[in-house]
């Protein structure tokens, strides 16, 4: 599957990995399209009882691959709608699982990287990951994730970071909610066995129902929330500073809002 690995192991724990190394496991529109199809083939699996996504390479995600992105200026706006809403729903399969998801990062996550984190249960970190909302450098906006990531951070945490494009270490997104635990690098795969052989303890039909609970007496991410963040979207995408943003980074040159001193 493009982009995409998952393997079931015989304990029911599955192995959903970005493999797109070459790429950072940057998201283009088949990568986004396979995250959907096997988030829906693994809800449905009853032999499934927890789900660990982790990344290949030396990377977890470097959010947005810049190809697709750019393709989105040159698309019809109903083409940039289309592309919006299959990362939403892609987002939204992952966030619905009723499974327990469980995030293993290392490396950098930016963007949509952040985006996938913010849709795990629990998120394993390890120390010296460098982490990123950078859409704003691009003349973007993290739209599609965003009510996955406020709903993980809250809004008043979630000022400090969602329209700087600064980077900030694993401490930091530890304390901003997108981390559960930051642990050394060398110990991040025992970390994540630990939280996966609790869940094999707990009885599958009730961990699910206790899922849903959590899902329906928190801020929950509604229908209203998705399509307002695909319109935020497609209305960046047809900006003059999108197109600045990522002409510049193309052509590796500052973009014209940039200060000079």
């Amino acid at each position: 599957m493009t982009g995409i690995r998952c393997e079931t192991d015989r304990r029911g724990v599955a192995r959903l990995v970005l493999a797109r190394p070459e790429k950072r496991n940057a998201l283009d529109s088949a990568m986004i399209g396979a995250l959907a199809e096997t988030a829906g083939r693994l809800a449905g699996d009853s032999g499934v009882r927890v789900v660990v996504l982790s990344a290949e390479g030396p990377v977890f995600s470097a959010g947005g691959d810049l190809d697709w992105m750019r393709a989105q200026m040159a698309a019809e706006s109903e083409t940039r709608r289309r592309e919006a809403r299959a990362l939403a729903m892609a987002l939204k399969a992952l966030n619905d699982l009723p499974k327990p998801l469980i995030g293993r990062v290392h490396g950098d996550a930016y963007g949509g990287g952040v985006g996938l984190m913010s849709v795990c249960d629990v998120v394993l970190a390890a120390a010296g990951t460098r982490f990123g909302l950078t859409e704003t450098r691009l003349g973007l906006s993290p739209a599609t994730i965003g009510p996955y990531v406020v709903e993980r951070m809250g809004a008043a945490r979630a000022r400090q970071v969602f329209f700087s494009p600064r980077l900030f270490g694993a401490e930091e997104a530890a304390t901003l909610g997108l981390v559960s635990r930051v642990v050394d690098p060398g110990a991040l795969d025992a970390a994540i066995e630990d939280e996966v052989a609790a869940y094999l303890t707990a009885a599958p039909g009730a961990v699910a129902a206790s899922k849903a609970l959590v899902a329906r007496l928190g801020s929950r991410v509604d229908e209203a929330a998705i399509e307002a963040s695909i319109d935020a979207l497609v209305a960046r995408w047809e900006t003059d500073e999108a197109e600045e943003g990522t002409r510049a980074f193309f052509e590796k040159r500052p973009p014209g809002w940039t200060r000079r001193e």
